[in-house]
């Protein structure tokens, strides 16, 4: 698994190709590759190029405050970090257990993430590739084109995620940035109107679940050997697992495999990640690259999300995922599934666990439990991880003895992803790029490789960006040869 993304000795003389911004992902970052004289590409670089500093700026502020503070990295996966805060804060506060409402309250309030999370990237972002192809012209290759072509698909993708959002509002008072959870537990939990209310739609939610998974095998399998070979990469995988090897998203042990399936390490206490996890930087992107300590930085890097989670895991705890698994793992012959593509896969294999995770959590009656908090003796450092709808996230506090924040580290999933995103933008330049003619479906096909990781920019650092998108490509002589901008209303034009 060595990589290739630092091996041009003369960058200087490599022709460069620049995407810039990416589209139809969470967030606004650009693509760099370099040519040699025979055409191949040398480096292949995803660039986040604005800066967040996060970390930094919630030092100072009170521990107490971090749940709701911290959300604000992104609109669309909030919850996540609410909940991965919540759960630094729980260690903040000495709360080792939380009371049986408090933790199913969350659970709830997270599968509901999730959800809404799924249906949007796919059903919003990726299906129009899938569904029409990714040379399809760009005025159709869109949802508006989903809704015209396959208007009951977008309808279920709609309902889907604004059902998830209905499970977020009345677990965490409200669909983006709510105040559910606190250190120590929640502040709520549902009545039984609320209960009735999310119960009347569910069985819907399961049936869509499943018609989505039959979807996207349908897709994948009419065109396997392509599927299986676009942007494949063998990697490592890191995952959360529960204590008996189960899928679960919300609390547990980490799990990494190489890419043959052998064992690196599992069921670690994640409040040891850091001798396991180390966090490399390069000077062109202020994301960080993470890796495997044992491995070392150059063969260490791994995958998260639903595609490490669904190789990693055991089994899925609900019957109908668990069916579904184990026909995604039959897909492998005996080695985990590699296609970057099946991350699609995966994901919807995740949505629906989560339908069903929500309904059992319905009939459960600690959801309408009295005990909500559960407190000890304050300490001095806290660390929560969960698994976000795109991986596993850490968020890491240190306080002081006023229970101010003095540091803070957070690896949120795409930075987890980084590497692998690089990689999977090199095996699909190599197969596409031409190095005479760029075109509008090249230019896709890199961006289909990213969109696959279902990457959130704004979490990995969060800025305002521009939203039109340009290729351009140079000769040795720093000579542009070509060049294309995609207009923010999907008009391709050549600039040159």
């Amino acid at each position: 698994m060595s990589s290739n993304l630092e091996t041009a000795a003369n960058p200087e003389k490599l022709e460069r190709i620049v995407i810039e911004p990416l589209t139809r992902v969470e967030g606004h970052g650009k693509v760099t590759l370099l040519q040699d004289e025979n055409l191949h590409i040398r480096q292949a670089r995803l660039h986040i190029v604005e800066f967040r500093g996060f970390e930094k700026f919630i030092q100072g502020r009170p521990y107490w405050e971090l749940p709701v503070l911290v959300q604000r990295l992104c609109g669309i996966c909030p919850v996540s970090h609410h909940l991965a805060a919540a759960k630094a804060t729980d260690m903040l506060v000495g709360a080792t257990q939380l009371t049986p409402t408090a933790e199913k309250i969350r659970r709830l309030m997270h599968y509901g993430q999730t959800l809404q999370s799924h249906a949007l990237h796919f059903f919003h972002l990726c299906s129009p590739d899938l569904l029409f192809g990714f040379d399809d012209e760009v005025r159709h290759r869109n949802i508006i084109g989903v809704i015209e072509d396959h208007p009951e698909i977008a309808k279920q993708g709609v309902l889907l995620r604004k059902y998830g959002q209905e499970v977020i509002r009345l677990t965490a008072g409200k669909r983006i940035h709510g105040t559910g959870a606190i250190p120590g537990g929640v502040n709520k939990s549902l009545n039984r109107e609320e209960i009735d209310y999310l119960q009347k739609d569910i069985e819907q939610m399961v049936q869509w679940g499943q018609d989505a998974v039959e979807l996207i095998k349908r897709i994948f399998f009419e065109q396997l050997d392509y599927h299986m070979a676009f942007a494949s990469i063998d990697s490592n995988m890191m995952s959360m697992i529960g204590a008996n090897g189960e899928f679960d998203i919300y609390h547990g042990g980490l799990r990494a495999k190489d890419a043959d399936g052998s064992t690196i390490f599992d069921h670690v206490d994640y409040t040891g990640y850091r001798d396991y996890i180390r966090e490399g930087v390069k000077n062109w992107s202020y994301m960080k690259f993470p890796f495997i300590e044992s491995l070392g930085a150059e063969h260490g890097w791994y995958r998260v999300g639903p595609l490490a989670r669904v190789n990693n895991c055991d089994y899925f705890s609900t019957p109908l995922a668990e069916q579904q698994r184990k026909l995604f793992m039959e897909a492998g012959h005996g080695r985990p599934v590699h296609a970057s593509l099946a991350f699609h896969w995966a994901r919807l294999i995740e949505l629906l666990y989560c339908t069903e995770a929500i309904r059992e959590l319905l009939l459960d009656p600690d959801i309408s439990g009295t005990e909500l908090v559960n407190k000890g003796a304050l300490q001095a450092c806290g660390i929560g991880v969960l698994e976000a709808p795109r991986g596993t996230l850490f968020h890491h506090y240190e306080i002081d003895d006023d229970g101010i924040v003095n540091k803070a580290n957070l690896i949120v999933s795409t930075t987890n992803n980084n590497q692998a995103m690089n990689e999977s933008i090199r095996q699909v330049s190599n197969n596409y790029l031409d190095g005479k003619q760029l075109t509008e479906p090249l230019l896709n096909q890199i961006e289909v490789a990213i969109r696959a990781y279902d990457p959130c920019l704004s979490c990995a650092t969060h800025a305002m960006g521009k939203m039109p998108l340009e290729i351009t490509l140079l000769n040795e002589k720093q000579e542009v040869v070509d060049r294309l901008e995609k207009r923010v209303t999907g008009e391709i034009q050549r600039t040159l």
